[in-house]
């Protein structure tokens, strides 16, 4: 771990005021230090002499003055970072869940979502120590041991000379320590993300799991982890423990040695009485941010650790279009107007030699495709699982980008079309819908959020839905459990359905949207899906062999190439081969 991540600078524009303000009361910390102890020793040494209160009154006023400051800067310090705190939280969470957005669901299913959740909540929350005291004290460490240094060597040079010869051994157990202690904290972290993602794995997939009986067995592994997150934990106390020991040990025998040999040379007569209560109650102050810079970094860690993480999926790199691209999940007003390639979404999309291969697979999901898409054309797309026909959805919805090869709409390079306009022109019907913990009415204006509640009763008329949403207690503003749980798999698709018609885009994509469904759902929702499909252009995933009796044309898919074409109406005669 580094100081001072300077990735911190460039993704949270919080921080960089906030280390400014860091550095500027650090200074001011400093100097009072040295004020406060030469004060000090001016007292303690006139009080010594003899000297009256009366003469002593203006050394006590400006060192009850300079008590106040310091704690006023201590104070207006902590309060500082904590608020920079909540401001940096507050940016890297956002871009976080925005940059995972862009990057799609390509890039999500190699991930575990629970650990980006852990991340974005915990994760982030446990930065508080990092800002409020790891660095205020890194500043102060790097401060006040050389101010110190400074003016005790100006006072007595061998007193200087002791403490710059024990001064670097602080921070060198502290190095020695922190590379035995991240590895551990590195752990603990990692553990505890696994639990995290794990956990709700479990809770989403519960019924599974109690429907096939495999619940108990999943409760001992979430028992295993945590209780490897346990002993992981009480790991990293006992080393942070023993470090701050070993830490005040040190400080403590350095603090010591100059004592000594102040003491000595005071009885000798070889040093006066002011000299040596500057050098007495400066040597700890010396010591003291050193021992404390150590003290914090390790309470740090947890947080430096996750924000580590949250920096490395920031640099991950988007596929080339998104790259350029604005966020999606907004359109700006200067991308209302019609883009060229866009207006022509009434022309044709063609999809020339387009291969596309994931990170870390041998082989590629899809190779040399090339394929047009007419304007009003019902386009059946089939073939085994793993051929490749939802990593061809995939392109057309701009979650990946092709490795060779490139796509056309209306003549133009769809890679020069901003994704969100893109993704505006299309509607998405996928074969196991997300519905969100909201209004069932909000998880249908997903598919349009400025819409009015009769746009949104509407598509649910005909999407089929307005039926059993009538019949919940609170009908539209019932509120959905994560996932739509109490809802059953067809009206679950319903509500995608409605979202689709809602959004009354001219490119409709259906991913398989009957798969999981008995046969009378199928049947009602193979019923609002023809309507849906009316007067679109449509490019339908599908094994179902009812879906192929509308089509327009019929394309069967193998091992990531596009091999057959077949009429519809049941015909299996080779029409034209594509390759």
């Amino acid at each position: 771990m580094k100081p001072v991540d300077p990735r911190l600078l460039r993704y949270a524009r919080a921080a960089r005021g906030y280390f400014v303000w860091a550095v500027v009361l650090g200074l001011a910390t400093t100097a009072l230090i040295l004020l406060q102890a030469g004060l000090l020793a001016h007292l303690l040494a006139g009080a010594i002499r003899g000297t009256g209160i009366s003469a002593a009154a203006g050394s006590l006023a400006a060192l009850a003055v300079v008590l106040g400051l310091r704690a006023a800067a201590s104070y207006g310090g902590e309060v500082t970072a904590l608020r920079a705190a909540a401001k940096i939280k507050s940016q890297l969470r956002r871009q976080l869940i925005a940059h995972t957005l862009r990057l799609g669901p390509t890039w999500l299913a190699a991930e575990q979502p629970g650990e980006i959740a852990t991340l974005a909540t915990k994760g982030l929350d446990a930065l508080d120590p990092y800002f409020a005291r790891y660095l205020p004290q890194l500043v102060l460490a790097c401060l006040v041991p050389v101010a110190v240094l400074i003016r005790v060597t100006v006072a007595d040079w061998i007193s200087g000379v002791v403490i710059a010869t024990t001064l670097p051994l602080i921070p060198v157990f502290a190095i020695l320590i922190g590379l035995q202690t991240r590895a551990v904290t590195q752990r603990q972290w990692q553990l505890l993300s696994r639990l995290g993602g794990h956990f709700l794995d479990v809770v989403e997939g519960l019924p599974t799991l109690k429907v096939f009986g495999r619940a108990k067995a999943q409760a001992a592994e979430i028992r295993r982890v945590t209780e490897e997150h346990r002993t992981t934990t009480m790991a990293t106390l006992r080393v942070a423990f023993l470090s701050a020991f070993v830490l005040e040990l040190a400080a403590t025998l350095a603090t010591a040695l100059v004592a000594v040999e102040v003491g000595l040379r005071l009885l000798a007569g070889h040093l006066d009485y002011q000299t040596a209560l500057v050098v007495l109650i400066l040597t700890p102050e010396a010591y003291l941010p050193l021992r404390n810079v150590g003290a914090q970094f390790h309470a740090s860690m947890e947080g430096a650790s996750a924000a580590d993480r949250v920096l490395d999926i920031l640099q991950t790199p988007l596929p080339a279009a998104q790259g350029q691209a604005r966020d999606w999940l907004r359109i700006p007003a200067t991308m209302k107007t019609p883009h060229a390639a866009v207006a022509s979404i009434n022309g044709p999309v063609s999809l020339l030699d387009v291969s596309l291969q994931y990170p870390g697979r041998p082989h590629p999901a899809l190779a040399g495709v090339s394929l047009t898409i007419h304007p009003g054309e019902h386009l059946v797309i089939t073939g085994p699982s793993g051929a490749g026909k939802s990593t061809l959805l995939a392109l057309l919805l701009r979650f990946a980008e092709p490795t060779s090869g490139h796509i056309d709409v209306g003549g133009s390079s769809l890679a020069t079309v901003p994704v969100a306009l893109w993704r505006d022109h299309i509607a998405w019907v996928p074969q196991q819908p997300h519905l969100f913990a909201v209004s069932i009415a909000e998880n249908i204006a997903l598919g349009r959020p400025r819409c009015t509640p009769a746009d949104i009763a509407r598509a649910a008329e005909l999407a089929g839905a307005a039926e059993f949403i009538g019949q919940l207690p609170a009908g539209y503003q019932t509120i959905l459990g994560g996932g739509g749980q109490q809802l059953s798999a067809g009206q679950r698709q319903r509500i995608a359905l409605a979202r689709a018609f809602l959004r009354n885009a001219p490119l409709l994509l259906l991913d398989e949207p009957t798969a999981h469904l008995d046969a009378i759902s199928a049947s009602e929702i193979g019923a609002a899906l023809r309507l849906l499909m009316a007067d679109r252009t449509v490019v339908q995933i599908t094994h179902d062999p009812a879906a192929t009796s509308t089509a327009s044309r019929v394309l069967t898919m193998t091992e990531g190439h596009l091999t057959q074409q077949i009429a519809p109406m049941h015909a299996t005669e080779v029409l034209e081969p594509l390759r």
